[in-house]
């Protein structure tokens, strides 16, 4: 089928045939002048013409030159048509010296004509591709609503996004110039394009352009890095962009291409991209048949997904919440389709004959346990369902997972398990011990503990964008609060690695980097909508809410910690309790909940709590005590 590339190729071949043609006879000319030649040179100089013509034509076809699109080639394209016409001219000589000395002009002549060829070839390339830059260029300056912009790092992508945006014509933006640090690359042109210092002085020399927008082309850019960049050039007003990935490099799948986008917030706050399901983790869920209880929640789809790549026997999704279930089948049965062998299941881990059915059924080799109610001042108001769904919940299911013979449970735990100061921390922490006191079990329990997860649901980061869509305020508890936070597809790899190399008993204690005070969390969210914090968007201190804390913990005895293979995971040997005595302390849970069951927030249910749950503590005492330390490190760290 005659295509509009194919009449390019075309076009390109016959193109080639002249400026072969025209070597050739520009080298019979040159001989005619320097010496005698006979009627029968020319003859020769016809039949080399075919065999040359032939080798390097075919030599050309079978390196794929054609197949480049010139206007956007580069070096490798150039490359290949220098060696594809060498090996065709090598064949040639070859064949020509074969037949005799009737067909074999002289080496240098040949070797002569072949060069001289290759080079017009080059050159015809090079003008016309240098042509239609100059065109997207005189194009992009003619039309004005064209937006100018700087790039940020003049290196292989900044100069490869400002190629594409000189040469596509369809593009909105017009790159004017690069800024960059290396000083071998200063006051020199990158694709054509000048290079300044990223210093104050850059500001005044963009303004003669003038530089509307700036775009980041700097490749695994960190967190800290990122802000840094983002703070210079949005002090002067000026709207920043990333050219990079659709997804943080964690979760970019391979072979994804880099866009233009908004700065997100995990690129100002979080760490470098971080690979964190290897090959050994991959192997351990292959051929396995793996059930998520609250398989359709934030860590529980992503859980999903992560086990999906790994190419489980069988994925069971078990949720209350039936819109959420369906949603991440409908992901994952778009994906994988039939590859696939993915079950959903509806049903409450509350409800033991729902959960026996289910496991009776599928058996299933590895449980992650992630339904659970999670939000602080919900379950202050309503303590006895975080009893019910939380502990008696993770009770069910591990007393299933024992009974059905599963090889491993992974619990997943919070923070705010760690010297709990309200009732959801305090439940957590129960199903810690839960989980804990089954050391003589063939199942492996354990747990992950981690913070906050960025984007989840319920979590701040979706609150405070619709609070600035609605023109604000802001609202934060309290301007001291910090927060540990993690992005979700790095804790769920996370806890997938911990679920692999567990142990009896092991509670894993993940690394999450900084701590992040949510004031700042919420003045770079209103930055990066293009607004001023406290001029266009208010941030609001509201008071901290029932049974929260100032600051998070992550760890109970920091001197038991002990390292993994991994970096960002910890264990936590922390004595587990008795069976009798978990026994024991669930049945009061039990009575305060059949007694207090119809209570709305009851006080014996916390009192119950914090009587089974020795670190249990109220929130005033325990911030208090963080914040006295807190002081404390303030002074001791000026005195130095």
């Amino acid at each position: 089928m005659f295509t509009l590339k194919n009449k390019r190729r075309i076009i390109l071949m016959l193109i080639d045939t002249g400026i072969l043609i025209a070597s050739y006879a520009l080298s019979f000319i040159l001989t005619l002048i320097s010496s005698d030649v006979e009627a029968s040179d020319a003859l020769v100089y016809v039949l080399n013409f075919v065999i040359f013509f032939a080798c390097i034509m075919l030599s050309r076809i079978a390196l794929r030159v054609y197949q480049n699109v010139w206007k956007y080639a580069n070096s490798a394209a150039y490359l290949s048509m220098v060696l594809a016409d060498g090996a065709g001219g090598a064949l040639a000589l070859i064949i020509t010296l074969l037949i005799g000395e009737h067909t074999y002009m002289g080496g240098w002549k040949s070797i002569g004509t072949i060069a001289m060829f290759c080079l017009l070839s080059l050159v015809s390339r090079f003008v016309y591709q240098q042509n239609y830059r100059i065109q997207s260029a005189l194009l992009s300056k003619k039309y004005e609503n064209k937006i100018t912009v700087a790039i940020v790092g003049a290196g292989k992508v900044g100069s490869l996004l400002a190629e594409e945006l000189l040469c596509y014509k369809g593009s909105h933006y017009r790159p004017v110039c690069f800024v960059d640090t290396n000083s071998d690359k200063i006051g020199k042109r990158v694709a054509g394009l000048p290079v300044f210092a990223q210093d104050d002085d850059v500001f005044e020399k963009m303004r003669t352009f003038p530089v509307q927008e700036i775009f980041i082309a700097i490749p695994q850019l960190d967190g800290a890095d990122a802000q840094k960049i983002h703070e210079f050039f949005t002090k002067e007003g000026y709207r920043v962009k990333l050219y990079d990935f659709p997804r943080r490099h964690d979760d970019a799948p391979e072979g994804t291409r880099r866009v233009l986008r908004e700065f997100k917030i995990e690129d100002l706050l979080f760490r470098s991209a971080i690979k964190v399901t290897d090959d050994s983790t991959a192997d351990f869920y292959k051929d396995r048949t793996v059930l998520v209880t609250g398989g359709g929640g934030s860590i529980g789809s992503e859980l999903c997904r992560q086990i999906a790549k790994c190419s489980p026997k069988k994925l069971i999704i078990f949720d209350i919440y039936e819109n959420n279930a369906y949603d991440i089948q409908q992901q994952l049965t778009r994906k994988y389709g039939a590859s696939l062998d993915l079950c959903v299941e509806i049903g409450s881990v509350r409800d033991r004959a729902r959960l026996n059915a289910v496991f009776n059924h599928y058996r299933p080799e590895i449980v992650f346990h992630a339904a659970a109610h999670k939000h602080v001042p919900l379950m202050e108001h309503s303590n006895c369902e975080a009893i019910k769904n939380n502990v008696l919940g993770t009770y069910n299911t591990a007393d299933m997972a024992e009974k059905y013979g599963v090889r491993k449970f992974i619990l997943i735990s919070t923070d705010k398990a760690v010297n709990p100061t309200n009732v959801m921390g305090a439940s957590k922490r129960m199903c810690e011990m839960v989980i804990q006191c089954r050391t003589d079990s063939e199942t492996v329990f354990s747990a992950v503990r981690f913070g906050n997860v960025l984007g989840s649901n319920g979590s701040v980061i979706p609150l405070f964008n619709a609070q600035i869509a609605a023109g604000g305020p802001v609202t934060i508890t309290d301007k001291r609060i910090i927060r540990y936070f993690m992005t979700i597809p790095e804790a769920s790899g996370l806890v997938m690695q911990a679920g692999a190399m567990a142990d009896r008993g092991d509670l894993f204690v993940l690394d999450m980097g900084k701590p992040v005070k949510i004031y700042d969390l919420a003045e770079n969210m209103i930055k990066l909508s293009g607004l001023r914090p406290n001029i266009d968007i208010e941030i609001k201190e509201i008071g901290l809410r029932p049974g929260e804390k100032l600051y998070e913990e992550l760890l109970i005895k920091t001197e038991d910690l002990k390292k993994t293979e991994n970096d960002l995971i910890f264990i936590e040997h922390d004595t587990p309790l008795s069976r009798a005595e978990i026994e024991e302390k669930l049945n009061a849970l039990r009575a305060a909940v059949q007694s207090e069951e119809n209570e709305i927030a009851s006080p014996t249910i916390t009192e119950v709590m914090k009587s089974v749950v020795p670190t249990f503590h109220s929130p005033d005492e325990v911030n208090r005590t963080a914040q006295d330390a807190e002081e404390m490190r303030v002074v001791v760290n000026a005195d130095k």
